[in-house]
This record gives structure tokens, sequence and C-alpha cells, in this order.
């Protein structure tokens, strides 16, 4: 008997090797972009060209599905000098993807009574003090805050250092002694969101106070250990055993970071070294907690104030997406990229990360794919159409725009149609398409800018939250 059930899982264990074969094999070859004009359906390309497409050097994946490990797989480059190839091991940085897996920690402190979640950070805070102003009098900054961006502290992300540079410590980079100002209030805390890498920052000495520890090692001992996410560190700089393991940073025009990637003292907010199999245990422990059939690190009303979303659908260290099924959070660090989606039912992971600052869009493709293979409706490209607008009316807009935040840009008339040339802050050109006789769109992407008028004629737009004021027409 027991020959025959040995041969039954041998059987077993070929099929789903085979059927997770043909899974890959088929999302590898059905990427489409997570936009396109209507009438102008693209045809589904490989992963392998649209890596080469967006010039990103090494990609890897995780899947997780009915809540456990579906599979994980490594593709291009992580290192080109030394042709050493990405596979499901190669360890990438995280970037703020650092902040969801350290709010857990947070959270666990919180729980053991350590920390208040509603109590003045201060409270915690012994290396460094966080200033009070005209705007803590009635409110204060607190741990909650930290975690869901509404403590009005400054500071929105980190460039990195490289790695021969002075690197001050956490405390030298709230006080501004580093590449960045000094973390500071600047509106009243829990009025409304702004995120703040700076924030993170602020709860990763208060937690090291508070314990008495290195911040490496709260993270080691209340969430990476416990969730077997053994291949990830929060230790900066990377330790020298694991450099082999490492991915190198590339910029979008394939040129390599200095030193081959940035050092982040901000451990909290973008320190997380790790892969996207370590990733996806986190994702599956916050899944398993919620239902409550695994609460080894936080309990499940913990989680449910996690995932419960606040301004701009953000909960506890984790943004709620897709209305509300799911979670994830995406990362940015100089030469990479990573993102991942969880849902909050049914125990599905995706998990992405590239050694690319180019990898995003990519990201996305890839993404949209995987859960266009498994059935999973949540994520379907846009589809936008071309409004028919005269040659008049499309050189009405043309001009020079100032974003107070950014600078100028222009926008001409070329081929019939209106572009936003490749100057300034502008990496890359930008098609202009109507939709409509106010709206225009990114050809690339579908990003609408929408503009404002004064007797007929456009004198501005707003963009993804900034304002272009008409200087010239």
């Amino acid at each position: 008997m027991k020959k025959y059930v040995l041969l039954i899982l041998v059987a077993l264990f070929s099929l789903s090797c085979q059927t997770n074969e043909q899974d890959i094999s088929s999302i590898e070859n059905d990427l489409l972009p997570t936009f396109y004009i209507q009438g102008e359906k693209p045809e589904p390309a490989s992963l392998a060209d649209r890596m080469e497409h967006y010039n990103v050097p090494g990609l890897s994946v995780a899947v997780f599905r009915n809540g456990t490990f579906g599979w994980a797989k490594g593709y291009g480059m992580a290192d080109k000098a030394s042709n050493t190839p990405v596979t499901a091991q190669t360890l990438f940085q995280a970037a703020s993807i650092s902040k969801p897996i350290a709010a857990m920690a947070a959270l666990d402190m919180a729980e053991d009574g350590i920390i208040d979640l509603d109590a003045d950070i201060n409270e915690y805070l012994s290396s460094w003090k966080l200033k009070d102003n005209e705007f803590t009098t009635d409110e204060k900054v607190t741990l909650r805050r930290i975690l869901n961006h509404t403590a009005g502290t400054t500071v929105w992300g980190f460039p990195g250092y490289e790695r021969t540079d002075n690197i001050p410590n956490a405390v030298g980079v709230v006080s501004g002694q580093g590449n960045t100002d000094s973390v500071f209030v600047y509106k009243v805390p829990g009025v409304s969101w702004q995120y703040s890498g700076g924030g993170y920052t602020v709860m990763q000495i208060a937690l090291s106070d508070a314990a008495q520890k290195p911040f490496e090692e709260i993270m080691a001992e209340r969430v990476l250990e416990p969730l077997s996410m053994h291949s990830s560190t929060y230790a900066q700089p990377l330790p020298d055993q694991l450099h082999d393991r490492a991915a190198s940073g590339y910029r979008s025009d394939s040129s390599e970071i200095e030193g081959k990637w940035h050092v982040y003292p901000e451990q909290a907010a973008a320190g997380l070294w790790t892969n996207p199999t370590d990733i996806g245990r986190y994702a599956i422990a916050v899944q398993q907690a919620l239902e409550g059939s695994n609460e080894e690190v936080l309990n499940s009303a913990t989680v449910q104030e996690m995932l419960t979303p606040g301004d701009n659908n953000y909960g506890l260290g984790l943004g709620i997406r897709y209305d509300g099924s799911h979670f994830g959070h995406s990362g940015s660090n100089a030469g990479f990229r990573s993102d991942f989606a969880a849902s909050k039912k049914g125990g599905n992971v995706v998990v992405i990360m590239t050694n690319s600052d180019s990898g995003s869009p990519l990201i996305a493709e890839l993404m949209q794919a995987i859960f266009r293979h498994y059935g999973w409706p949540q994520l379907q490209p846009t589809v936008k159409e071309k409004a028919a607008l005269s040659e008049e009316t499309l050189r009405s807009f043309v001009g020079k725009y100032q974003i107070a935040e950014l600078g100028e840009i222009s926008i001409v008339f070329r081929d019939s149609g209106l572009v936003v040339p490749k100057e300034n802050f502008i990496q890359t050109e930008i098609d202009l398409v109507p939709e409509n006789d106010s709206t225009l769109f990114d050809a690339s992407d579908g990003t609408p800018f929408h503009f404002t008028f004064r007797d007929g004629l456009p004198v501005g737009f707003e963009v993804q939250g900034l304002t272009g004021t008409r200087i010239e027409p």
C-alpha cells in the first residue's frame, strides 16, 4: 500500500510541476501594455522582449495561490559585468516595501505593550527628539500616524548613499546631517495624508530606543525569523557575506549604479534586502492572521486595523488596492523597482522585483499578465478613446507652462499632434492625445492632463496632483 501511495504522490508532484511550467510559459508570452487607445490594441509580447524594451537587466517573481507557494523564477542578469544571472534566490533592495514589513514589527511591539500606537512618539525617543512647534500644540505625532502617513512629517523619500560615502546613522539622517533635510513637523498631525519616509525613520529610532536594540535585530527577531524569511535582512550596509547573492542596480540608460548599489541607513523606510519569495511569506502571514489561522506575529484584530483604509487608501503600513480587495506596496530605490499585491481573501500573492530604474512599467505589465492568466479580475488594461479635434483646437494648447514644484515644460505642435519635448525635468518625450476638448492624455500610459480655460483658451492644467500654469502662448 505504501508503494502505491508514494507513486500517487510522485505523480501529483510531477503534474503540479508540469502545470506550473505551462502557467509560467503562458504568462511569459502574454504581456500587454497597461494602457492602450481604443482600436489600437497591441499584440501580446514576451517578457524577454519587454525587458529589452524597458532596459531592465534582471527581474525576479514569486506567485502564491490559495495560501501556498506556487512558483518563483528569475530572469536576465543580476550583474552584467560578471554575467551573473538572476535566480529566485537573488537578493534585491525592496526599497519602500521595507515599510509595511517594518510596520509589522512596530505593531508587534504595540501588542506587547512596549509602545503605544496613540502616544506621543517622543515618549519613546531617547537618542533624539522630534521638535514640537506650532503644529504639535494640540495634536502629536504618534506611531499610528507615522504608519498611515498622516503624522505631518517631512522628507518624502531618500536617495541613499554611495558605499564609499561618509554614511550617517538614522539619528544623523533625521537631524539633517546626511543628504536630505532634517525631519520636522510641517502641518498638524492627523489632519491629512502625505507620504513620509522621514516619519518611518523617526519610527525606526523610536523602536530601537524603546527596545534598546539595533533596528535590524528587532526586525530579525520579531518578523524575519518567525516568518522564515531567511533570505532577508535590514542590515545596512549589506553584510559582505551576502554580496555574491545581491543584484546590482542599474539606471534607465543601462549604466550601473556607482558601487553596484546604494546604502540606506533609513532601514525602516528603504533598507530591506530580500527576494520575492520572502515578501510572499510576509503577505501570506498577513492573510492568515486576518482570518485568525496563524497569529504567530500579529493577532487578527491588529491586522484588521492594519488593513483598514484611511486617507489615500493607506492602512497601517500597507496600501489598500482594487476597491479594498487587496493590499500591497511598491518600492523605488536607486537602481531598483519592486511591487507586490496580495488578496485579502483566497491566499493569492504576486511579488515582482527588478534591478532597474525603469522597472515599474514592466512590473505593471507582468503583474497584469499573471492576474489575467489565473482569472483574477482586478487588473485590466485601461482603454481610452481618442477624440477628433481640429488642428486649430490642438494648436490652442501650444505654449510654455510653469509647474511650481518642478520647473517649465513646453507643449508643441508636431506632425499633426501635440508633444511635450524632452527638456528640463522631462526625461522622455511625451505624445499628448486628446480625450475630449479639455483633457489630453499621455499616449504611453494614459496619464490625463486636465486643462482649465479662460475666454476659451487653455491657461493651465492639473496632472498627478501637480498644477501647470501657462506663462507663454
